[in-house]
């Protein structure tokens, strides 16, 4: 069988159901109609030429709003069943890959097999990671377009696509049985996909921060609780550990802490978070400790046991005369009457069974660990380790990753917020009562001397404001949880806008405030969350090390690190803003600017204290595309600067980004691997080279040059704002429930106050995706000047430094790589068409050729440095993805141009409103990586 003839014949029948479904429910004429327009748009594709995109256009057009939407709801839906069939695809090439002995890059496997050619031993590796740390983090932002009813739909079509590719490739094809057997899977796919076109695509009300934190937690019961400690097994077993490896990957959360620009996140959805968290991990431990009790159905007639073993059932309240022989059941209905007390007790829910009534609650996850532990000691010393193997073992690992709290919730706020409190904290106690007026040493001086006394600011009864009590109330609340659930619950205060000494220590002090600080700054003291500076903008970066070197050079904050955080080793997390530093300098500006700031930090830790290092981590806020950081993970770990990761890196899903990744267990199992491969390899690999200068220099000067391009169209053409907010859908993304956070900071069209991440989607919905390369072309050109003032001579060496760095040079290779992925989904065709929305004809035609002009020197220039005219050309089966996708995804912007003309004219109905904003989900699925 060809390797893609499944996929074909999946995509093939799932367009099948879906028309018969759309004949059946909305009649012929309405499936006829999407026929004439999908046949139209493959033709105008195959054959792009005037007068056929005339044709379609006018036929779109023409449409009424319900033929519209009708239209619209067809392809949208198809564009989600091709991506559940490609990740179908994706999942049964690799086994075929696996089975025939091929291994992939990105796979652990390949990262062991490169490790052990190398020399690097397993129980080096093993060691390396007792000190790892790797966690995604999961991010709610305003471009998760889909609606948790949809996507659990979608994991059942999902499923059962699995379960047709292995009748079709296995024995049973051959037998009588299969046609019934893919009769019997057809029907009920017709089920689901029936079910979907019944179910309301976009949601009636906006998204409040607790349907966020409901969503991102489906995530956990379909993938990460199961998964995880799947990737764990194998890697034991790899390694050939005779002891379980230590937790090294873990997972954090940003919904319900992230208050950053989002007045709905309070103390409240904090609260909400982690004791819904709670509640489903404790809920997981339950059923598996109920079913590992109808398993372990041993006799002690029959088996021996430990005498820990024979105490932990002689305390369980089970005394009922039919296990009176069975110890490991005993002990495990004592097991389970624990964790329904500690439900009970933590989150106020009540367990699905009662053998005896819940008593005796944990008063954390490590006794319930030890409990387990006990009896898989007395299964493995008394004959009995295979039984541990299917169910014992895992949830072992999934209390040892998980806990009681499920996932580490960080808390994020801009770094003003915190000076107005501390500012209105300080007055009150009458310390300064021009705080926020004082220069910056003068501010670094009061706040030492506030980390040095031991008393709190508060003065009891002070009428303090809003703002105030919210912030504290956090910090409050944050304390509370640490002590219900352990300090894994929280570890992380992100501040934003991270630009000075005084930010950080702002945060101390409110952490003192609550009592999250014991002792003080130059005596005992420890404060119990890392405080985590978030460098944004390209001047952020660039003051990140200079920074950091000055707050650790104040007296008593370098031996209050080490005194270790409250953890058992000091530990440094720093944010890198990808979002907000490409929309303030571009593409290639951000990239090296952030490249930069990471050596410049590693540099500094290394030098800060030799003999008791401080364990830095960086902290990647990465997007869904690639305009955001976004872009494959594993090639952009691997372009990190040599020695910046060390085991130790965070990074966040968000967007459409965690539905694709982690939706599909198999599908998320493979990308957490990823993660865990490159992170090996960067870390363990020995490098061959340091990077030489001159490629430095150079990336210096294409940053230079890139940056006055970018900037020059971005923030100094006049009228641009009103561009781009005429020729993309951000205005009505703006309307959409897609997330609780605003999409703006302030109520203008500032570019400078728009958030990155509508800016980015904005762009990825007209094709024109900006952000992922705009700048480049322009720089390259500089360099290769085809004016007098170069000799030919030199504009040859530099083009062949250039792509002597595109071969060699991780960071500038995975750079250019992202661009192409980038380019090959933008299309100008398409994008023109929404510049006519913009109603300025000599500002449209200005701004438009500046940018198409831009596209051009970026496409030649990328041709010139890889040798390839065409896009995608090292990445085949990207290529024939967009090739298939983009005939179905054109009629979706030819619609959305058209319906926001209607709308923005005042012609507007309900129907047009809601056609638009299905557009803006269909073209965020069909192109995948829009979030």
């Amino acid at each position: 069988m060809k390797k893609d003839q499944l996929l074909i014949q999946n995509i093939r029948l799932l367009g099948r159901i879906l028309g018969d479904v759309i004949r059946e429910q909305d009649g012929a004429p309405a499936y006829e109609l999407v026929e004439r327009i999908r046949l139209q748009s493959v033709a105008f594709r195959r054959n792009p030429n005037p007068q056929a995109e005339l044709d379609i256009s006018k036929l779109l057009q023409s449409l009424t709003s319900d033929q519209a939407v009708q239209v619209i709801r067809a392809f949208t839906y198809f564009s989600h069943l091709i991506n559940l069939a490609e990740d179908q695809h994706h999942i049964q090439r690799r086994l075929v890959h696996d089975q025939a002995g091929h291994v992939q890059d990105g796979s652990l496997e390949k990262a062991l097999q490169r490790l052990g050619s190398a020399r690097v031993s397993n129980s080096h590796i093993a060691k390396f990671l007792s000190t790892s740390y790797i966690a995604p983090v999961l991010t709610a932002h305003p471009t998760e377009v889909q609606r948790k009813s949809i996507l659990d739909a979608e994991r059942a079509i999902a499923k059962l696509l699995m379960e047709r590719d292995a009748i079709v490739l296995s024995r049973q094809a051959r037998d009588a049985l299969a046609p019934k057997m893919l009769a019997a899977n057809e029907a009920r796919l017709r089920a689901l996909i029936l079910q979907i076109w019944q179910t309301r695509l976009l949601r009636l009300s906006k998204l409040t921060v607790e349907d966020e934190i409901d969503n991102s937690l489906s995530f956990y019961e379909s993938t990460f609780l199961r998964e995880i400690p799947k990737l764990y097994d194998a890697l034991d077993t790899a390694l050939g550990q005779k002891q379980p490896l230590s937790s090294f990957l873990r997972m954090g959360q940003w919904m319900g802490g992230d208050r950053d620009g989002n007045p709905n996140v309070n103390e409240h959805t904090l609260h909400y978070a982690l004791h819904s968290q709670c509640e489903l991990v404790l809920r997981h431990y339950l059923t598996e400790v109920h079913y590992l009790g109808g398993e372990l159905s041993l006799s002690i007639r029959l088996v021996d046991i430990s005498p820990a073993m024979q105490a932990l059932a002689d305390a369980s309240p089970d005394v009922n005369e039919h296990r009176r022989d069975e110890p490991y059941r005993r002990a495990l209905i004592g097991i389970y009457a624990r964790l329904a007390a500690s439900l009970a007790e933590l989150t106020g829910g009540e367990a699905s069974r009662h053998a005896v009534k819940p008593q005796n609650a944990y008063p954390s996850a490590a006794e319930f660990l030890v409990d387990l532990q006990t009896i898989e000691a007395s299964l493995i010393a008394n004959h009995g380790a295979t039984l541990r193997r299917h169910r014992l073992s895992p949830l072992i690992r999934t209390v040892q990753v998980f806990g009681f709290h499920l996932a580490t919730v960080d808390l994020r706020q801009s770094s003003d917020k915190h000076a107005q409190v501390v500012a209105e904290l300080l007055s009150g106690a009458g310390l300064s009562q021009e705080y926020l007026a004082q220069s910056e040493e003068d501010k670094r001086a009061l706040l030492l001397r506030v980390l040095n006394d031991p008393r709190p600011l508060r003065v009891p009864h002070f009428n303090y404001s809003e703002l105030a009590q919210s912030e504290i109330g956090i910090f409050e609340m944050a304390f509370k949880l640490r002590q219900q659930l352990g300090a894994d619950a929280i570890r992380h205060y992100i501040i934003s806008h991270t630009e000075s000494v005084s930010d950080l220590l702002e945060v101390l002090v409110l952490q003192k405030e609550v009592g999250l600080m014991q002792g003080t700054l130059g005596a005992t003291g420890c404060a119990d969350l890392i405080v985590v500076p978030l460098f944004e903008t390209i001047e952020d970066l660039r003051q990140a090390a200079p920074i950091m070197q000055d707050f650790y050079a104040l007296p008593g904050m370098l031996p209050m690190i080490q005194r270790g955080m409250a953890h058992q080793y000091s530990e440094q997390d720093i944010m890198l803003g990808y979002s907000d530093s490409n929309k303030d300098g571009g593409i290639f500006t951000s990239n090296w600017e952030l490249y930069c700031a990471e050596v410049a930090l590693v540099a500094l830790f290394d030098t800060i204290s030799p003999k008791k290092p401080i364990r830095l981590r960086m902290f990647h806020g990465r997007g869904g595309t690639v305009g955001r950081g976004g872009g494959p993970s594993y090639q952009a770990i691997l372009a990190q600067p040599q020695g910046t990761v060390r085991g130790q890196i965070r990074l966040t899903e968000q967007g459409e980004v965690i539905s694709s990744k982690y939706a599909n267990p198999e599908i998320g199992r493979r990308h957490l691997e990823t993660l865990v491969a490159a992170t090996l390899e960067t870390s363990l690999l020995p490098t061959t080279h340091r990077v030489p200068s001159a490629y430095l220099s150079t990336a210096q000067l294409l940053s230079n040059a890139s940056m006055k391009t970018y900037r020059s169209l971005i923030y100094e053409t006049a009228g641009f704002s009103d561009y781009f907010f005429s020729a993309t859908p951000i205005r009505e993304i703006a309307e959409l429930n897609i997330g609780s956070r605003p999409a703006s900071r302030k109520a203008n069209q500032a570019i400078e106050d728009l958030r990155a991440i509508p800016w980015g989607f904005s762009w990825g919905q007209c094709r024109m995706s900006l952000p992922g390369w705009y700048g480049f072309g322009s720089a390259v050109m500089d360099l290769l000047d085809l004016s007098p003032r170069v000799s030919a001579a030199q504009r040859k060496t530099n083009l062949a430094q250039l792509r002597a760095m595109y071969l060699d040079w991780p960071f500038f290779s995975n750079l250019l790589s992202n661009m192409d992925m980038v380019l090959a989904k933008s299309d100008l065709t398409l994008a023109k068409h929404y510049a006519q929305l913009v109603p300025n004809k000599t500002l449209r035609n200005q701004v438009f050729s500046t940018i198409q002009d831009e596209w051009l020197r970026t496409q030649k220039a990328l041709e010139l440095i890889t040798g390839q005219k065409k896009r995608l050309a090292n990445n085949p089966s990207l290529a024939r993805s967009i090739e298939h996708r983009f005939p179905y995804i054109d009629p979706l912007h030819h619609l959305q141009v058209d319906l926001m003309k209607r709308y923005r004219s005042g012609k507007a109905d309900d129907r047009i409103k809601m056609g638009i904003h299905m557009t803006i989900n269909g073209i965020a699925s069909g192109l995948r990586n829009t979030g």
